[in-house]
């Protein structure tokens, strides 16, 4: 199991070929990307704030319950910090597993953690100049909860 937390870029396709090179005990691997995206077509970018630490702690412990949870092969979570540009790569997810429904599943399950509990702090700057801290979504709360069922 894989946890990297960083400032620089990554190119998924690269990583997701290195994750799933030379398995012979897996039947799925599922993978998403995330890019910084302008709804409004004014973001000039968006900057990322954690704890160092503290935020590897936190996402190990998820990627350790969806790995017992769905009896993950192996997993994969990477998650950008710092200045972001629209269009950037800022977290991706891959799961393997034996079966293709517990694949989707835990990387479902990752992503609606990393969207609404991990611990980083989101700020947009637009090209007026002006700022804004991102707030949680309440869709992204009704995601997480399904888990808990």
């Amino acid at each position: 199991m894989t946890v990297r937390v960083q400032a620089d870029t990554f190119d998924p396709g690269t990583v997701l070929s290195d994750f799933a090179n030379d398995r012979k005990n897996i039947g799925a691997v599922v993978s998403f990307t995330g890019v910084v995206r302008d709804d409004s077509g004014t973001l000039d970018r968006m900057e990322i704030e954690h704890y160092p630490g503290m935020t590897e702690n936190a996402i190990s412990a998820i990627v350790d319950e969806a790995t017992a949870r769905w009896s993950l092969a192996d997993c994969l979570v990477i998650h950008r910090f710092g200045p972001l540009r629209p269009g950037a790569q800022i977290m991706m997810v891959a799961t393997a597993a034996r079966h293709r429904v517990a694949a989707f599943e835990a990387a479902e399950f990752l992503m609606d953690y990393l969207k609404s509990r991990a611990p980083f702090w989101k700020k947009e700057f637009q090209r007026d100049g002006s700022t804004g801290w991102v707030d949680a979504k309440a869709d992204d709360e009704d995601a997480l909860t399904r888990w808990s069922r």
